[in-house]
């Protein structure tokens, strides 16, 4: 009996290495893993016969493919992978895992992993603060977040209250 394959997977085109992103993911992120890895039958243009051309696995419990297809294409802003955070500890801890394995800072929460991937490392408070019943709360937190790279939850919460 066949594993029953996911109505709706993500699909992450990779040059040459969406094995060593899925590891990445998989021990960086809850709830993530590595399911199998698979071997082109046949040269293609992105792979050789016999190298990884696909690669199973799941972020945070979504299902994903990666594909080794060759340096065609590349990831782009338009695709991101939201995480949300609970406190400062876990807002820090993936965003430094991202940043510190070859990714870099961007703003308002964004970075991206050395894969060129797009990352939303975004606080619960963040995602509260922008729901605020109040469109003056609404708009401190929003301006707050526009000064930062890595979500400050303090200033967020300081920024909901308003108070500097």
């Amino acid at each position: 009996m066949s594993t029953p394959v996911p109505k709706n997977t993500i699909c992450l085109w990779f040059d040459h290495d969406a094995e060593e992103a899925a590891r990445f993911y998989a021990q960086t992120f809850p709830d993530s893993a590595v399911q199998a890895v698979h071997s082109a039958p046949a040269d293609s243009p992105g792979v050789k016969a016999g190298d990884v051309l696909t690669v199973d696995f799941t972020v945070c419990g979504i299902p994903c493919i990666g594909l080794n297809g060759g340096p065609v294409f590349r990831h782009c802003e338009a695709f991101s992978f939201q995480i949300a955070t609970v406190d400062q500890a876990e807002t820090d801890h993936y965003w430094n895992a991202l940043i510190g394995n070859g990714g870099t800072a961007s703003v308002c929460g964004w970075c991206k992993d050395r894969w060129g991937l797009s990352w939303q490392i975004t606080p619960v408070a963040l995602t509260e603060g922008m729901k605020d019943k109040d469109p003056a709360v609404r708009q401190r937190v929003f301006a707050a977040m526009m000064q930062m790279g890595k979500i400050d939850i303090a200033a967020i919460e300081a920024a909901r209250r308003g108070t500097p």
